[in-house]
């Protein structure tokens, strides 16, 4: 049996896109081991392929395993890569499972199957499979918008016993994410996962978040944790998350890969758009983007 990861995650951890190359027709290796270094660089704490941001719907399994793969080489040990293996299958989410165990994966990232959603007894189930088959940490993936699901702090936090150490929490809802930080950190670590309240959750003292619009602004999401996290410089925090919260409140009110990757366009880095039936924004969305990105001082290639 493979031994369960030993050091803790914690930090900005980057809900990581799936670059393509310019016909779509693959993953772009040479994008994504730039994207990783550049995420790297510039502070970031994790990477978390095979996510909502990574469009991981659009991905064959292989696909998904060969991203992991190549996910896992280009962070050469640099920072731990939590896998996304996500599927509306117990089936898929175990072959998924035992595969993001043998390729070095230090956690998993699970969202409820989804269209139609399970019950809690079903969930409990398919989770104790995926500890069983590969002894890893589990990050449960808790977007009720997505899976139709909606559990309690206390339900969340029950799925300790059934392998479920993190929880990445993209519910928006503040007061139940606040009951997790402080109430039941003892069963279960909570992640935020909602943009616009990152500021809040940081402030409220969780461990890290799992944050897709870090693919664009890396640097801003490194400094903001350094700020409030490391620091508990709050004036800091506010001075950024002022640049920072008018471009995650843009993100949530699109689609939500489509903004982040138009967002990286607009910085230079080629994304390989994404598959159909989406595509990158245009117009107006993409005009409004490259302001909010010019207010927060950073510099367009690509308006």
């Amino acid at each position: 049996m493979i031994a369960k990861a030993q050091a803790p995650l914690t930090g900005i951890l980057v809900a990581l896109i799936t670059p393509f190359t310019d016909d779509g027709s693959a993953m772009d290796k040479g994008r994504l081991k730039s994207h990783i270094d550049h995420m790297l660089d510039a502070g970031c704490h994790g990477l978390v392929p095979g996510g909502t941001t990574g469009e991981f719907t659009a991905l064959s399994m292989e696909e998904r395993k060969q991203n992991l793969e190549l996910c896992i080489e280009y962070a050469a040990g640099r920072v731990p890569v939590v896998a996304g293996i996500g599927a509306t299958t117990t089936k898929d989410c175990v072959e998924l499972a035992e595969h993001a165990a043998k390729a070095g994966a230090a956690a998993l990232m699970v969202v409820p199957p989804f269209y139609d959603p399970v019950n809690y007894e079903q969930l409990q189930e398919l989770m104790s499979e995926i500890d069983a088959v590969s002894s890893l940490d589990i990050v449960f993936y808790n977007i009720p918008s997505a899976s139709g699901m909606t559990l309690s702090p206390n339900e969340i936090a029950g799925l300790s016993t059934v392998g479920v150490k993190y929880l990445k929490d993209t519910s928006g809802n503040a007061p139940a994410f606040t009951e997790l930080v402080f109430g039941l950190s003892d069963r279960i670590t909570a992640f935020n996962g909602w943009d616009t309240l990152t500021f809040y959750g940081l402030a409220a003292g969780c461990k890290g978040s799992v944050w897709g619009a870090s693919n664009v602004i890396p640097e801003l999401s490194a400094q903001l944790w350094e700020a409030i996290a490391v620091k508990g410089d709050l004036k800091t925090g506010r001075e950024l998350w002022s640049k920072i919260y008018p471009i995650c409140k843009f993100l949530e009110e699109h689609n939500y890969p489509s903004a982040v990757k138009t967002g990286m366009e607009l910085l230079g880095h080629r994304t390989g758009g994404l598959r159909k039936p989406f595509r990158l924004l245009q117009g107006e969305p993409r005009a409004e983007l490259a302001r909010l990105l010019q207010a927060a001082g950073l510099e367009l290639v690509d308006s």
